[in-house]
């Protein structure tokens, strides 16, 4: 099914759509440098795919120079993940023009809360997060999320077996 165009500010060009399978090379790409740095986490190419409806990229004439998902963990949870710009359009706007689609796409899944686990916290503030101790749901709920496989969710519960993964990084969380 063919999608609509996402908004395109005539200023810079850029525009936010949903990602497509052939848009997975490119958001690999751009995470790949950020992952040297550690700055993102390295993920598999099969895990871009199962979760490319997750995504949307920011394309500049047909290219594309960003990209960020939106996952649910729960019934009023979600995680913005794997969040990020070329250089070349970093300090433009791009990556809050990605968060607001993100933010947006959550309100229509009908999630209340965002999570992200950051280095980038400066930014995230920007936009309504604020960090967290602790655990940020129910006991209960946390028992139930113990049994997902997905690693963001091992991340978002603090788990001891993720914290290499995790070390520097803010636990921030958003209310909608």
């Amino acid at each position: 099914m063919p999608t609509a165009p996402g908004p395109v500010d005539p200023s810079d060009g850029i525009r936010i759509r949903p990602a497509r399978t052939a848009d997975v090379r490119a958001m690999r790409a751009l995470v790949g440098p950020l992952a040297e740095q550690r700055v993102l986490l390295q993920k598999e190419a099969v895990a871009y795919y199962e979760s490319v409806a997750d995504f949307v990229v920011a394309e500049r004439d047909g290219v594309v120079v960003g990209c960020g998902a939106v996952h649910v963990l729960w019934e009023d949870l979600a995680e913005i993940r794997t969040l990020a710009v070329s250089n070349d359009v970093l300090g433009q706007g791009v990556g809050t023009q990605i968060l607001d689609r993100l933010v947006a796409r959550a309100r229509e899944l009908g999630v209340e809360r965002l999570f992200c686990l950051t280095f980038e916290t400066a930014f995230f503030a920007r936009h309504g997060f604020t960090p967290i101790e602790g655990q940020a749901v129910a006991p209960a709920v946390y028992a139930e999320l113990l049994r997902s496989y997905d690693e963001g969710v091992a991340e978002f519960l603090d788990l001891e077996r993720v914290k290499p993964n995790t070390l520097g990084n803010t636990r921030m969380l958003r209310v909608l």
